[in-house]
């Protein structure tokens, strides 16, 4: 919690206020004592003027012993969470010591202590949480770090030089600190560089878990070597250290040679993780690593550049899971997280631009907007500018900006000048908030096809009137046999409209927006019949599967609205493709998943229809249920076709198999009432097998099976996270509400604990979207009255789970009203911190 001055806790802070720091920090000596309730830190900086005006530096819940400047003790000025020195020389030594309680720090955020561990977390704003300093990314210094503790492994960033000693050479800023100290064990291996450097590579985990670490291990030297091949990027240290750790607000961290991940993403057995999990440790261990050069050596000038870290660091793990597991699956599977979420960040009140103009709480702006749409907009660029384009970008920016913090026009202008290219357009991507809307239109005649094109970027929270963007366009033409006749080619559209015309002896099947080239909803009322042709033939993944969601959303919505029923035709091309044996199993997978219910809620609401949750829920259940008929007989076949023979393998090829066999048993348990479920569930020897089955027997109604599952698995905390979020995300949605507060009396339920949190309260919000919106709002109020509850100990994370309020408004007024109560209930709460309060406001606005 923050314990900042009355006149500051709500202060807006703006991009356009950015000035340097006066004085500036060049080394920082760290000498701790470690200790539960009372913990010394000693701080020595090294500071240096670099321009007029006094030193403020930052400090939140710190008891201050003794300050003093070059060896002489001084009273300082201390305002709240400010320390302002004012006629300091020119360059000086200050000295510092405070006193913290790792123990009490319940908001996970600087120094604080999860089952014995001492652990930081210090991006974006915690270092000041531990001692006095200028806690901003611009500000860069080398480090030397003392741990005094009775404790068997301490670490911290850089290389060690004894017990309990660290220094690291290469300047950081506060964010990218880290301490570790607690009775740990680690897997270890090595790696040679590129360079020749040896570098010992460990995973630090709690005594027990050490088995669970070989996959993380593996996915980090594999992250190594593909840096050095494809950016040309060679780790820098002797050591690099990943510790996992129970209570972490994020998913990983990526201080300097110290990465801090939490445990959910590091350990992994076919016993206890599914397929997702492995593939989410492989991802998120590159994610952070390739945080070394693009976040670390190379840093933000201030946070409203974020996206320069995070969006080119997604980009770049995308890259790396596309190489591990296969293009296709895994850019449908991005494509659809950027829908799931972005989407509906820009649709609503928290929109906001890829680099925001302002915050109140730096903390809410770690969205999906920074991440996934930032890391859409670079590959944009790489289309634009070409594969050597990017390449020759990247690499000046390497060479130009090494060891410093920069803003996106930094990043910018080194392609401008590496390519010629003018992107002063396509910096309207970083301005401008809002999902751009791209119209097509198309039209045969005499010999002509012609396209029409038209973009809108709709109106946003502060944002209006937007000027067009730079929409790189990725398009081909097949046949009516389905062969293709025009090769993907990329139309560069700058103006609010264009067109395209083609002379052609036949009216072509346009296949638009190819590899998802540009991050925009499309609007184009193609005829089932080319949409079937796609489905079958296109030569694009991408546009072959949106072919099929786009046939499934329109008689989805039809259902919801009208009532209408489901044709044979789209029934039987469904079938068609679920059986076509030579198609990739984890493409079919895909293409049979049908689209979400918050998708179609969004789809309605943008096509002018109050979204319904509940007929939106029966609409998918009878369509699921359709397709299940027309493929009974095939489907005891296709699941034992899917069979991987052999010990459980994590690869994507097994891991596609088992993906196409769990949808094809949801399909199963509609039609025998869970009989085959319960089957698989008693033969699963991997947990992938295991849970598909046992979320099958859980939609069935049949609860007694939770019992046997809580039996067997009480004892690994992170199995037992699954077992919470099953039994709510599969309740019926009458009921959903009711058994997440029945969870929440659960003994292992400990809501100070992230992912157990998550756990049950986004089990409702986000995986069971009927249930939380049960018409008579029991669902809003359970949520309101748990972030209210856990918003005094752990601000971050309520902040983040409230935005399942942000659709509000395209609901009946009915429900509008239920949540604008619980949404003004928290706005009026006394003491109310400035996360939950800054997200709520905007709500609300």
């Amino acid at each position: 919690m923050r314990d900042a001055a009355p006149d500051q806790s709500n202060q807006t802070i703006y991009l356009r206020d950015y000035a340097p720091v006066p004085v500036t920090v060049t080394h920082v000596d760290l000498s701790f004592r470690l200790d539960p309730k009372a913990t010394r830190v000693q701080a020595r900086l090294t500071c240096a003027r670099q321009g007029p005006g006094d030193m403020v530096l930052d400090g939140e819940g710190l008891k201050t012993i003794s300050v003093a400047i070059d060896g002489t003790a001084i009273t300082p000025r201390i305002d709240g969470d400010r320390m302002i020195l004012t006629d300091l020389p020119d360059a000086f030594l200050l000295e510092t010591e405070v006193e913290i309680a790792p123990q009490d720090n319940t908001a996970l955020s600087g120094l604080y202590m999860s089952n014995g561990m001492y652990c930081t977390q210090c991006e974006a704003e915690g270092f000041r949480r531990i001692t006095w300093m200028l806690d901003r990314p611009d500000v860069m210094a080398t480090y030397d770090v003392e741990i005094e503790a009775d404790l068997p492994v301490l670490l911290s960033n850089g290389d060690e030089k004894g017990a309990g000693r660290w220094h690291d050479p290469w300047p950081k800023p506060t964010y990218l600190f880290a301490l570790v100290a607690g009775n740990l064990v680690a897997t270890s291996d090595s790696f040679t560089t590129s360079e020749g450097r040896d570098v010992a590579l460990n995973v630090w985990v709690r005594p027990g878990d050490e088995g669970r670490t070989s996959y993380a291990l593996d996915a980090l030297k594999r992250s190594m070597l593909w840096d050095e091949k494809v950016y040309g990027r060679a780790y820098d240290l002797s050591v690099f250290n990943i510790v996992a750790v129970d209570d972490f607000n994020m998913g990983a961290m990526e201080n300097k040679g110290l990465n801090v991940f939490n445990s959910r993403y590091v350990l992994a057995s076919p016993e206890t993780a599914t397929d997702a999990d492995y593939a989410n440790i492989e991802r998120i261990v590159a994610h952070e690593y390739f945080h070394n050069w693009t976040g670390n050596r190379i840093t933000c000038r201030d946070w409203f550049q974020l996206c320069l870290k995070e969006g080119l660091t997604v980009f770049r793990d995308q890259q790396f899971s596309q190489d591990a597991r296969g293009f296709a699956t895994q850019r449908i599977g991005d494509i659809m997280t950027l829908r799931a979420r972005q989407f509906r960040e820009d649709a609503g009140p928290l929109a906001h631009p890829v680099r925001p103009e302002s915050f109140v709480e730096i903390n809410n702006f770690y969205t999906a907007t920074i991440y996934e749409k930032g890391a859409e907009v670079i590959g944009m660029l790489r289309t634009l500018v070409g594969a050597e384009g990017y390449d020759a970008g990247v690499a000046l920016y390497f060479e130009r900006h090494d060891g410093q913090a920069c803003t996106i026009e930094d990043w910018l202008a080194c392609f401008a000048e590496a390519t010629g290219r003018d992107l002063s357009q396509f910096m309207l991507w970083y301005r401008q908030a809002g999902t751009p809307r791209l119209t097509v239109t198309e039209d045969f005649n005499n010999g002509v096809y012609t396209l029409d094109l038209k973009q809108t970027v709709p109106d946003t929270p502060g944002q209006t009137n937007k000027s067009p963007m730079t929409l790189p366009l990725a398009y081909g033409l097949l046949d009516a046999t389905g062969t293709e006749i025009r090769p993907t080619d990329v139309f560069e559209m700058t103006d609010r409209a264009a067109r395209l015309s083609f002379n052609l002896p036949e009216k072509p099947v346009l296949s638009m927006l190819r590899g998802f080239s540009a991050p925009v909803v499309l609007e184009f009322a193609q005829s089932d019949a080319d949409r079937l042709i796609l489905l079958a033939h296109d030569t694009d993944p991408f546009t072959r599967w949106e072919a099929g969601r786009a046939l499934a959303k329109d008689r989805l919505m039809r259902a919801v609205a009208e009532g209408a029923g489901f044709d044979a035709g789209w029934i039987d091309a469904v079938a068609t493709l679920a059986t076509d044996a030579d198609a990739d199993p984890a493409f079919r997978a895909l293409a049979l998943a049908l689209p979400s219910e918050d998708d179609l809620a969004a789809s309605l609401h943008g096509s002018g229809v109050v979204p319904d949750p509940d007929a939106i829920y029966i609409a998918r259940r009878a369509a699921s249920h359709a397709i299940a008929t027309r493929l009974a007989s095939d489907l005891p076949g296709l699941r034992a076709a899917c069979a991987t023979p052999g010990a459980y393998d994590p690869r994507a090829e097994d891991a596609g198999k088992r993906s196409l066999s769990a949808t094809l048993l949801r399909l199963q348990t509609l039609l025998d009432g869970g009989a085959a479920a319960r089957a698989a569930y008693d033969a699963a020897d991997n947990m992938t097998d295991r849970m598909a089955a046992f979320t099958c027997v859980l939609d069935a109604g049949d609860t007694e099976v939770a019992a046997r599952f809580e039996a067997d698995w009480q004892h690994d905390r992170l199995v037992m996270d699954k077992w919470f979020m099953a039994q709510v995300a599969h309740a019926a949605p009458n009921d959903a509400v009711d058994v997440a507060s029945k969870l929440t009396a659960h003994r292992d339920f400990d809501p100070g604990n992230p992912n157990r949190f998550r756990a049950v309260i986004g089990g409702l919000t986000a995986g069971n979207p009927a249930g939380f919106h049960r018409a008579d709002g029991a669902g809003y109020a359970f949520l309101a009255d748990w972030l209210l509850r856990l918003d005094k100990a752990n601000p971050q994370t309520t902040a983040r789970m409230s935005t399942a309020f942000d659709s509000w408004r395209r609901f009946d007024a009915d429900r509008q009203d239920l949540i604008r109560t619980q949404l003004d209930r928290m706005a009026g709460t006394e003491g109310l911190s400035r996360d939950l309060g800054e997200m709520v406001a905007r709500m609300l606005a």
